[in-house]
């Protein structure tokens, strides 16, 4: 594993200052749960997957200069992080480090999609992300409520990150079913999608369904690289170099010293490296023109 590529991390948030602030940034799924322990217990409704998540700070800490100090000490140049309060100033204060991620709500209908032409406008999105499990009511990857938003993400030229595979939380997980991609980007070829969260326990499917469709990638959001899975990579190896994609999911679930701890034990093949790193996800999400912007404004 080369250690001077300047890294882009396509998924990195901020701490919270209290641990109540914590468990209501998790309301938005809160009517879904039925079980006592995610109810009553968890601070955050996957706490039975993770362990030690390093996401609560003192509330006299500047997060966003806590999460640039993360990033240099570990070689991260760059990161796509959600369009709130700390990731705005994030991105003006460091412009070109920082770049930002709506998120798209099938529920809210022309709500959404006006909301992601203004963020497009106002803030340069680079993408979109939805969690299909984790909207109330739950719709589909392949529900038509979702169709105005992938054409929405043509439109804008943006990728849509969405979850597939099993949910975390412990909630229904028949949205995210890898197959329901296949529908989509055959009705949307021009479509840009990537995988989000690990895609089991179908990545075998899902390895199949990046061969077949040009627009479909994946990123490692919410595994430590010791849990990567074998099908992803086996595909980067060979014939999907150009498909697969870093995110450390950095504070919500994993530290990057865990994370950069077990990275040099993934068999990936040299020339594998810089695209897994940087160079996908440059390309993918056209991250050298949005960082062109963000430094001519500054």
């Amino acid at each position: 594993m080369p250690t001077d590529l300047g890294i882009v991390d396509l998924g990195i948030g901020f701490p919270y200052q209290s641990v109540e602030d914590k468990k209501h940034a998790y309301d938005f799924f809160r009517p879904l749960l039925k079980d006592r322990q995610s109810l009553e217990e968890f601070e955050f409704p996957a706490q039975y997957m993770f362990k030690d998540v390093p996401d609560v700070v003192d509330p006299d800490v500047d997060v966003v200069q806590w999460i640039v100090d993360k990033m240099d000490a570990f070689g991260i140049e760059m990161a796509v992080t959600g369009v709130s309060e700390n990731g705005i100033r994030a991105s003006k204060e460091h412009p070109g480090r920082f770049f930002l991620s709506g998120r798209a709500d099938p529920n809210e209908g022309m709500e959404t999609l006006r909301r992601m032409e203004q963020q497009k406008r106002d803030h340069d999105i680079v993408s979109v992300s939805t969690f299909p499990s984790g909207t109330f009511p739950q719709v589909a990857v392949n529900d038509k409520k979702m169709y105005p938003i992938y054409m929405k993400c043509c439109e804008l030229d943006i990728p849509i990150c969405i979850n597939g595979g099993i949910v975390g939380p412990r909630m229904p997980s028949r949205p995210q079913f890898v197959e329901h991609f296949d529908e989509v980007l055959y009705d949307f070829p021009e479509l840009t999608m990537v995988m989000m969260h690990g895609g089991e326990p179908w990545t075998a499917l899902a390895v199949k369904l990046m061969l077949k469709w040009p627009g479909l990638h994946y990123m490692t959001s919410a595994f430590a690289p010791k849990h990567y899975p074998k099908d992803i990579i086996n595909y980067a190896n060979t014939r999907g170099s150009d498909k697969v994609m870093y995110c450390g999911y950095f504070p919500a679930g994993l530290t990057l010293e865990r994370q950069f701890r077990d990275m040099p034990n993934v068999p990936f093949n040299d020339g594998v490296w810089p695209k897994f790193l940087r160079e996908n996800a440059i390309r993918v999400f056209k991250l050298e023109e949005a960082r062109a912007k963000q430094l001519a404004a500054a």
